[in-house]
């Protein structure tokens, strides 16, 4: 045994493959992925899909409850007077012979009664 090799055993050890006695042990199998996938569909639905579609059905119930004389706050962020309401359009009055027609779905909150008044 040269030195070399009495250095190279003390960093390097000797590997041994373990015996085939018995197969490998499959973990969980396919019931495991099974229940993961349900979980996630349950999570995604709780989390994504139903708040959205309740702020949906919302934002539809707003629109549908859009009367003249409403005062409204549009996605764009002005605020003003319904004036006169169509199938899809509204016509905004802004202010004293200032009016501007939107789309209904551009409306995003209904303000009580005399906010434009106070601001």
């Amino acid at each position: 045994m040269t030195i070399l090799d009495a250095v190279s055993s003390v960093f390097i050890t000797n590997a041994y493959a373990e015996p085939m006695s018995a197969p490998p042990q499959q973990g969980g199998g396919g019931l495991s992925m099974v229940i993961m996938l349900v979980v996630f569909v349950f999570f995604m639905y709780f989390v994504v899909w139903r708040p959205q579609s309740k702020r949906a059905k919302e934002h539809r119930d707003l629109i549908g409850s859009l009367a003249k004389g409403d005062e409204v706050v549009t996605a764009g962020g002005m605020l003003g007077k319904i004036s006169k309401i169509s199938d899809n359009y509204v016509v905004i009055a802004l202010a004293d012979n200032v009016e501007i027609t939107m789309q209904k779905s551009s409306i995003v909150n209904v303000l009580p009664k005399g906010t434009m008044k106070s601001v």
